[in-house]
């Protein structure tokens, strides 16, 4: 066997040993589909129609994005950013948009009062498998941040099934 085979061999070999395997570098998350997300706002809509409030929805993923944003039938020109901005504050922080009127009752001087999207309004929920956060959606438009809130949950409901 020549020196540069057994060269080759032993560099092969190092370079085995001390390789990673490509998968170790890469993370698996869940995500909400364009459709589920189309299903949540069309059901939290509907859910407030039924109900008698013309609301708009929006549904964010798991950085705080856009997925679907619906501006329902006789809305307020302010329920588009409205439903976003509690929805980004409930995907941000991960828990119900309303929560963070307490929050800020307890700490006056939280800084995520600046940051641009942030609302204490309720009607927002996280959107979870898990403990894990996936995105949020916000409604906004019904009289009462209570009445937002229950629609969003019931288009939640809707796709709890396919939250696994």
């Amino acid at each position: 066997m020549s020196a540069s085979y057994r060269f080759a061999c032993l560099g092969l070999a190092s370079a085995c040993a001390f390789a990673t395997p490509a998968s170790a570098d890469l993370l698996v998350q869940k995500s909400l589909s364009a459709a589920m997300a189309v299903t949540l706002a069309t059901t939290a809509i509907e859910n407030c129609k039924t109900s008698g409030y013309a609301v708009s929805a929006t549904i964010v993923g798991r950085t705080g994005e856009v997925i679907v944003q619906i501006r329902g039938d006789g809305t307020g020109p302010h329920t588009m950013e409205n439903s976003f901005k509690k929805a980004f504050t409930a995907r941000t922080f991960r828990i119900p948009s309303g929560e963070m009127e307490k929050r800020l009752k307890d700490n006056p001087q939280m800084g995520a009062q600046y940051l641009t999207g942030f609302t204490t309004g309720r009607g927002a929920l996280p959107i979870k498998v898990g403990e894990d956060v996936i995105g949020a959606a916000g409604v906004s438009g019904a009289p009462g941040g209570e009445k937002d809130e229950a629609c969003v949950k019931a288009g939640i409901d809707k796709i709890a099934g396919q939250l696994k």
